[in-house]
């Protein structure tokens, strides 16, 4: 449940304040090393989201969070502080769902394809990506269920 709320927190829409964790608490530094900070822009505004590491090669997140030019940070506990466990890599390649809808976030699921060498998923099992949520970055009124993309999700990496 942990890293589930850790998730929400980060996994926000792009205008709900991220920076905060919400129905939560801190975790231990670095117990979440699959856990995945995400900066995108688009026509020259910067945002954030959040991710997890479902291989040591791909971060999955929500769709809405694709942009023109993406990087995860990986490694981090404080996202406000430079750490020497901090890896920032730039994504390769961004693979949003093929029938992901902007106007009602239906499939707002995405892979990111950054390089090898981070942490795998630990024992944790993932649920749910952020879909949509309130502004304010209260509860999130939806969620996308990881499981139900789970055959496109393995498809997509293993073509890759």
């Amino acid at each position: 449940m942990q890293p589930l709320l850790l998730l929400v927190a980060f996994l926000l829409t792009p205008k709900a304040k991220a920076g905060e964790i919400i129905g939560g608490h801190e975790a231990k530094p670095h117990s979440r090393p699959y856990m995945a900070y995400l900066q995108y822009w688009n026509q020259d505004v910067q945002s954030r989201c959040g991710g997890f590491l479902v291989r040591e090669d791909f971060v999955l997140t929500a769709a809405h969070c694709h942009g023109s030019s993406m990087n995860v940070t990986l490694g981090a506990h404080n996202i406000k502080q430079q750490e020497r466990t901090q890896q920032v890599i730039g994504v390769r390649r961004a693979i949003c769902h093929p029938d992901y809808n902007p106007k009602n976030f239906s499939n707002d699921i995405m892979l990111l394809k950054g390089d090898s060498g981070g942490p795998l998923v630990c024992d944790n099992v993932a649920q749910g990506i952020v879909s949509y949520g309130q502004k304010d970055g209260s509860t999130p009124r939806a969620f996308t269920k990881v499981s139900t993309f789970l055959p496109w999700i393995k498809k997509t990496m293993k073509s890759l």
